[in-house]
């Protein structure tokens, strides 16, 4: 529930507040009257975390083996699970993996003499390691995928490659041989076509997760994500079948989600600055990452403070991720600019009076009042004007 930051405290004047009109003075401080831009801040609550967690779109069949521990980060080239004892590799893209990628059957039979005789050559600088390097650094910091499946099979041969002794090529053979070489496999051109040093290239990959090195890579083995993720909840249990909810997952920077009133959301704006409130009273600043679209009405059964406004979820992201130290769970204050009103005459909230005849003045240092027109309050302060008020004059504060 929004609470603006603004306290007013209102005096009472004379029997008579025409402007002009004299009294003695009384005991009181004066302050003078400030040229300022005034701004409104106003304060919701939200939530610290790491966003809604999504389930991330495996489609490998069989048993779950191996599942990673809530919280782990995987990038690319990591293991996100393993079923039937085979790794499923997370990749970066935006195009699901809806095909069998590798050579066709007619080229297969071409090169399998010639790919099994040099396969071990070019696949030995591997090493069996898992970062998915042969020889040169892992530019994706990718984890260590445990080695195992070795007797596992691939899944299939040549479906989505079209007619015998045809070439596979596409966008999502272009994505795919793009991380592979990311990974530090190369010897083969970056395009969109799935060719026999492609094939070699993906051998050694696959002898460096432990698995067949067939140069076929099969619709469940890799999943593709636009970066790195953070574990989620898992669906499933060890032993369990694979489904399409087997895992689940966020992104890896922690960002801020608030559910502002529809009624009051026009300061979330995208790319609208705000100042995040910690549960330690440190403050760090973000950004109106996305507004949602659709309303939630609120829950029933609240209390009665509860506010029946529906609300849209807007989320905030953080880009200094060090300034919000170790948390990743937490409840935080969103601070966010309303109203603003540049180059006005101010006075403190407390030096305003209230006149016998209606409306608001304030009392000159030798007691006379005038009336005043009050616009913005603001960080204790309040917009004024009037014909009588000018810059630098001194009015007083009531006791």
């Amino acid at each position: 529930m929004a609470a603006v930051a603004v306290v007013g405290a209102l005096g009472l004047g004379g029997d008579r507040a025409d402007e002009g009109s004299s009294a003695p003075p009384r005991s009181g401080s004066t302050v003078p009257v400030t040229r300022t831009t005034l701004t409104e801040r106003t304060t919701v609550d939200g939530q610290l975390g790491y966003g809604s967690e999504m389930p991330l779109p495996v489609k490998a069949t069989g048993t779950v083996t191996w599942l990673p521990a809530e919280g782990t980060t995987v990038k690319r080239g990591g293991t996100l699970l393993r079923v039937d004892d085979r790794p499923v590799v997370l990749l970066y893209g935006t195009l699901p993996m809806y095909r069998e990628l590798g050579l066709s059957s007619g080229a297969q039979q071409g090169t399998r003499q010639e790919a099994g005789s040099q396969g071990d050559t070019q696949g030995s600088g591997a090493k069996g390691r898992t970062d998915g390097n042969s020889g040169a650094p892992d530019p994706s910091g990718s984890g260590s995928p445990t080695p195992g499946g070795a007797e596992a099979g691939a899944v299939g041969t040549g479906a989505g490659a079209g007619r015998s002794g045809d070439t596979l090529r596409g966008m999502d053979v272009l994505q795919f041989e793009s991380n592979l070489a990311a990974l530090g496999y190369t010897g083969f051109t970056v395009d969109e076509e799935f060719t026999e040093l492609t094939a070699r290239a993906v051998k050694r990959w696959q002898k460096s997760l432990g698995l067949p090195r067939t140069g076929t890579v099969g619709i469940g083995d890799v999943v593709y994500s636009t970066g790195k993720v953070r574990i989620g909840h898992a669906g499933v249990r060890l032993g369990s079948p694979a489904t399409d909810d087997a895992l689940r997952y966020t992104g890896t920077s922690r960002k801020v989600v608030v559910n502002a009133s529809a009624a009051e959301d026009s300061w979330a704006v995208r790319g609208a600055a705000v100042t995040i409130g910690l549960p330690d009273g440190k403050s760090v600043k973000g950004e109106v990452a996305s507004v949602g679209k659709s309303a939630t009405a609120p829950e029933e059964g609240g209390g009665e403070g509860d506010s029946a406004t529906p609300t849209v979820p807007v989320t905030i992201t953080i880009k200094d991720q060090k300034s919000v130290g170790r948390l990743e769970s937490a409840p935080v204050t969103v601070e966010y600019v309303g109203r603003e009103r540049v180059d006005v005459l101010t006075v403190p909230v407390a030096a305003l009076v209230a006149l016998a005849e209606g409306g608001h003045g304030l009392e000159t240092a030798d007691g006379r009042f005038v009336a005043v027109k009050t616009g913005l309050f603001a960080d204790g302060r309040v917009e004024v004007s009037g014909s009588a008020v000018r810059e630098g004059m001194n009015v007083r504060i009531p006791e």
